[in-house]
Parts: structure tokens; C-alpha cells; sequence
């Protein structure tokens, strides 16, 4: 069992997919302070000064003890008070896009730059396949390299 996982880390799709994790998870941090820190006041700003944050449906009431302000989406999750946190879905969706567009750029980027692989090579006709197959015989006759790179 124990070389049946070492040969399943060694794979080298496992330790790509380990890495794009990581690579993802940090890029995803940048992305949230990139729109919780510019995208979203800057929205904010434009449609007059809105703090999309305390942006909410409360559909419960206070609990008994609760000394916060009840119009602090943070304070009235902290106290457990149900909701509806629209304001922060907004966020989430603003931030969602972002990381979609980001990656589209990307793959659109690597998809130039890399040759593509997808496309099938182009079939050579039967006579020019068979000539090769002449030639590489021919070749191994006379004791030369059936390769002609060899």
C-alpha cells in the first residue's frame, strides 16, 4: 500500500495539481484584498458613498444580551443573529468575476504562446508512408540507421 501512494505522489500531474492549490490559494487572497480594498470602495464611491459590507436582511431577532450595534452586519453574525448577508455576496460575485476574467487572460495568454496540442497532425497519404517504410527497410539492409536523425 505504502508504494502504491509513493507512486501515486511521484505522478507528476499530483504535484502540479498540489502546486496550482497553493499557487491558487495565495492568488486568491490577492484577488479578495484587491476587491475588498479597491474594487469594492471605488463601486461604493461611484454610486454614492455605499458601504456594501452592513448591506443586509436580518431575519431574526436580537438575542437578549446583544450590546452591539444593530446595524454592524459583523457584530450581528458574531451574536448569531440570521441573515441575509446580500451586501457581502456582492463582494464575493465582484470577486468571483475578477479571478474568471484573471484566468481567462491567463489561459488565453498560455493558449498563444504554447503550440497547440489538440489540433490532430495531418494524416501523410498512404504512398508517402510507404515510401518511408521502403526507405527504413533499404536502410537496415545495408546495415545503416533506420532513423535518418540517427
Amino acid at each position: 500500500m505504502l508504494q502504491g501512494f509513493k507512486a501515486f505522489i511521484n505522478r507528476g500531474n499530483v504535484i502540479d495539481l498540489a502546486v496550482a492549490v497553493i499557487i491558487g490559494a495565495a492568488f486568491g487572497r490577492i484577488v479578495t484584498s484587491l476587491t475588498d480594498d479597491l474594487v469594492m470602495p471605488l463601486i461604493g464611491w461611484a454610486v454614492g458613498d455605499l458601504d456594501f459590507s452592513n448591506y443586509f436582511l436580518r431575519l431574526g431577532a436580537l438575542p437578549a444580551n446583544f450590546a452591539g450595534d444593530p446595524n454592524n452586519y459583523s457584530a450581528l453574525k458574531e451574536a448569531g443573529v440570521p441573515m441575509i448577508g446580500y451586501g457581502h455576496f456582492a463582494t464575493a460575485a465582484v470577486n468571483f468575476l475578477i479571478v474568471a476574467f484573471l484566468i481567462y487572460l491567463l489561459v488565453r495568454s498560455i493558449k498563444r504562446v504554447l503550440p497547440d496540442k489538440d489540433v490532430p497532425q495531418a494524416a501523410e497519404p498512404a504512398d508517402v508512408a510507404l515510401l518511408r517504410e521502403i526507405r527504413d527497410e533499404l536502410r537496415t539492409a545495408r546495415g545503416a540507421p533506420s532513423n535518418p536523425a540517427e
